[in-house]
């Protein structure tokens, strides 16, 4: 946890709760705002929606290859 001076912080824009990341330079500490983004954990119901979804576009385009969302994830590699 840091403490920054109310005026620093609304200087630089930043909230009393926002989050930093904190790098060590050769000059010192380096602290700079974290983007934080909402993470969202897929059910198999939220699945199920995604599949429906991407049959009824199937459909919409007159193509039968389209994969599931879920089978598509599952069998994805990574590439180096």
């Amino acid at each position: 946890m840091v403490t920054l001076p109310a005026k620093r912080r609304q200087a630089l824009g930043l909230k009393g709760d926002d989050q930093l990341i904190a790098e060590t330079t050769p000059e010192g500490l380096l602290l700079r705002p974290a983007a934080t983004l909402p993470l969202e954990l897929y059910t198999p119901e939220r699945e199920r929606e995604f599949d429906a979804a991407e049959a009824e576009l199937a459909a919409v385009l007159g193509s039968k290859t389209v994969q599931p969302a879920h089978t598509a994830r599952k069998t994805r590699k990574s590439v180096r």
